[in-house]
């Protein structure tokens, strides 16, 4: 588990982001001017190069012409971000021009932002900037004979230990740029200290402890059934869907690839490094899905790159090895945007677009990239920019080369299906993956009428912790359970009913909701955007044109459903609900509502109109907080909705008890997923809540209760309150919500630790066995 300290500096980022923010703004207008005379806030990159086998910081000679601190050592490289200019790009260009160093952007880790606000030279030189640090981490040092100095910036450069360099600032040496040991700014020495000291049997046993947290179960099905086409189909859609793995490893972040394979490279090499893949194989990332995505490694722990031709070329010299850097903090943005750019940027040049490119900004298909960045990278003229630095690149331009794979894997599993509804789905799909046109083969999807079941493609957008915009890629693959799938007709053919008594004002009601189609599927594998805690169900498509035109369908994994209920519900009922409801906790209540929040994601408001008169939706309006709004919609609702339907005497009135209890054992299996993913902000706001309302009640032996006779209103009035928000795209409002309610509260706290402390796993953690049939033993 990384280090507190390290989480502690991010807390400062995320306090000073605001101010980074008007510093972007005010940069633009006063870098035509002298901003250290007249001590305007500006934006500066910081860049530390640290060579791990020594230990040592490379520090840098200021040239004597320089305006402040002549001939004296300092950071290996720094420059202000020129108005228009990145941080990133400002960081590779700053090693570039100062030391003859060209690096891509894996190596460089942002550690923290920093503001500096100090005046020398008699108060001519007035510095007011904020900083953003960076650290390059190369194996060995750099031989000094390899630098190519600018001079009229440094007179040379060299190495010291970091603890050292250390001492000689805490002792104000005065060959050095005096900065306060015991400031923001040098913190680095102890995340260095941190990073480079940890207990590796220390670290071995948290890992240990957080892998415990998932339950191990083998996940099949029989397909016996399937003909011998149909199994030669299963086996090649299942190699499709692990280039969807391949996908989504890029699109959480650009290094994560290499990790990977560095992990899995030297996983046996000791204990500590066989659980770091295991980990890193669950999370699918460097941070940990149920700690709030805290980062469980570091850049120390990645992978090395050699790089011939980084500095001129030296004899004897093979270059330089780097460690293939990511930051401590998860980026909200993941690699659908550039690391260093905001929300504000963002929105600035998506103001400047046409409307036809403004929805192309926001939609579901595209990366956003940074022109000065593609300069760098492919040492264009800087002539070739156009005015605004970001700009739009389709997935099926940016993962080419992996999607180009895929849709011939599903091209030829189409042509050997004789089921025309699976060959229509399949086709369509392999097209939307070189074309980005995706409309089609989601409509093939929702149509798709096939003992062999096939969810693939980009789809979720929680990763985008930004806007949430861009969907991620991932795949299911299941056989249809014929018999459930039937008995579940009557939520799909209800909807309109329950979209017109929704308890919400009628303006923000759908006048056409299309039923639902639901598949039950015994799920065999799956790829992709299926990280940390499993999926039970799932609502496609999320295109709002789709939804609008056709409705959606719902996907319910049985199997999936079945192991969470045997292995984690019931064994956190036996702990948190007190004896006497204990006995409502059952597999049907638990299924059942799972089907009805699929469903009640598919009522409700989709598309709105604002307050201004624009028609927009309630995923643009929201926003970042739309996922977390709409998971706890489609549950609230969802027990909303059974209570309506056994009223109308279309369930049976056993269920209303066993469905509020089950519910509530439900909200401690979610909320473990950490506040940081949308299904457990979706219910932390809905248990807070209801206990808040007396409809859950803490008893004096720490059990909870439901009060049955409160629960309904309370069910209704939250329905009401998420629905009308969503209704006016009133994201303020979703804010203040999930401000309120979102909270780790005591009652809470509490059922966390004590079923930590009896180890309940949190989730399961399935092995598909027709993995080993297609791939052999490499999985």
């Amino acid at each position: 588990m990384l280090e507190i300290f390290e989480n502690s500096i991010v807390s400062v980022v995320h306090f000073q982001l605001w101010k980074v923010n008007v510093a972007l703004s005010i940069a633009m207008l006063c870098f035509q001017g002298d901003v250290h005379r007249d001590g305007d806030y500006h934006r500066a990159v910081h860049v530390w190069i640290f060579a791990e086998s020594t230990q040592e910081l490379l520090v840098q000679l200021r040239a004597d012409c320089k305006d402040s601190w002549p001939g004296h050592w300092d950071i290996s490289s720094a420059g202000h971000i020129s108005a228009g200019d990145s941080s990133l790009v400002t960081a590779r260009r700053e090693l570039q021009e100062e030391l003859g160093i060209t690096l891509p952007k894996d190596a460089f880790e942002q550690l923290y932002v920093l503001l500096e606000e100090w005046v020398t030279n008699e108060g001519k030189f007035i510095n007011n900037e904020y900083c953003d640090v960076y650290l390059v981490t190369t194996i060995d040092p750099i031989p000094l004979e390899a630098f190519t100095l600018q001079e009229s910036e440094v007179s040379a450069v060299k190495y010291v230990h970091y603890e050292e360099y250390r001492s000689l600032l805490a002792k104000k040496d005065p060959q050095y740029v005096p900065y306060d040991v015991n400031s923001q700014y040098c913190q680095l020495f102890e995340i260095l200290s941190k990073r480079y000291k940890q207990n590796a049997e220390a670290r071995a046993t948290i890992l240990q402890k957080q892998l415990n947290r998932y339950a191990p179960i083998s996940l099949g099905a029989e397909y016996s059934g399937l003909s011998s086409a149909d199994k030669e189909v299963l086996a090649l859609v299942v190699k499709a869907a692990r280039i969807m793995d391949d996908i989504f490893f890029i699109q959480v972040w650009y290094s994560n690839p290499s990790l990977r394979d560095w992990l899995q490279q030297h996983a046996d090499e000791s204990r500590l490094n066989n659980l770091k893949q295991m980990y890193f194989a669950v999370n699918k990332s460097p941070w940990s899905c149920l700690d709030e995505n805290e980062a469980f490694l570091t850049s120390a722990d990645s992978a090395v790159k050699l790089l011939p031709e980084a500095t001129k070329p030296m004899v004897g010299w093979k270059g330089i090895e780097y460690r293939t850097a990511f930051p401590v903090v998860k980026p909200p943005g993941a690699s659908f945007y550039p690391p260093d750019m905001d929300k504000m940027e963002f929105e600035l040049w998506k103001k400047s677009l046409p409307e036809d490119k403004q929805k192309e900004a926001m939609g579901f298909f595209n990366v956003i990239k940074r022109q000065s960045e593609r300069i760098l990278d492919e040492s264009l003229s800087v002539a070739t920019r156009d005015t605004h630095d970001l700009y739009i690149v389709p997935y099926s331009q940016e993962y080419n080369a992996l999607l180009t794979k895929a849709s011939d894997l599903l091209h030829k599993a189409g042509d050997l299906t004789s089921c025309s509804s699976l060959k229509k789905l399949l086709h369509s799909k392999a097209d939307a993956f070189l074309s980005n046109e995706y409309y089609d083969s989601d409509i093939a999807w929702m149509e798709l009428d096939s003992k062999l079941d096939i969810t693939i493609g980009p789809y979720e957008t929680y990763e985008d912790g930004l806007f949430g915009y861009k969907a991620t890629f991932e795949a299911f693959i299941g056989i249809r359970d014929d018999e459930a799938t039937s008995q579940l007709k009557l939520f799909g053919d209800h909807l309109q009913v329950l979209e017109r008594n929704l308890p919400v004002d009628d303006i923000y009601k759908s006048e056409d909701v299309s039923a639902a189609p639901i598949r039950v599927v015994q799920l065999i594998y799956n790829a992709g955007d299926v990280k940390g805690p499993q999926t039970v169900a799932f609502n496609l498509p999320n295109d709002e044109r789709i939804v609008n035109e056709r409705g959606s369908s719902m996907v319910m994994l049985k199997n999936v459903s079945e192991a969470k209920f045997k292995l984690i519900l019931l064994p956190i009922s036996h702990v948190c609900i007190i004896e006497e409801q204990r006995k409502y906790v059952d597999f049907n209540s638990f299924f059942t509502h799972t089907v009805c929040h699929e469903c009640c994601h598919g009522i409700g408001p989709h598309t709105i109109t604002l307050p201004s008169g624009k028609k927009s939706t309630v995923r643009l309006e929201l926003q970042d907080v739309h996922s977390a709004m709409e998971e706890a919609k489609a549950d609230i609702v969802g027990l909303w909705a059974l209570r309506f339907l056994v009223n109308k005497n279309l369930l049976p009135k056993t269920l209303l008890k066993s469905m509020y209890v089950s519910f509530l054992a439900g909200c401690f299996r979610s909320i473990r997923f950490g506040l940081e993913e949308a299904h457990g902000k979706g219910q932390a706001l809905q248990f807070n809540y209801l206990f808040e309302k007396g409809a859950f009640l803490l008893q004096p032996d720490g059990a909870f209760s439901v009060d049955f006779d409160k629960v309904e209103d309370a069910v209704e009035s939250l329905s009401r309150e998420i629905l009308t928000i969503q209704g006016r795209g009133d994201k303020c409002a979703a804010e203040a919500l999930l401000s309120k309610y979102c909270v780790l509260t005591q009652p809470l706290k509490s059922v966390l630790e004590k079923l930590s402390l009896i180890e309940v796993p949190v989730d399961i953690l399935p092995h598909f066995p027709i993995a080993d049939e297609v791939f052999g033993k490499e999985l």
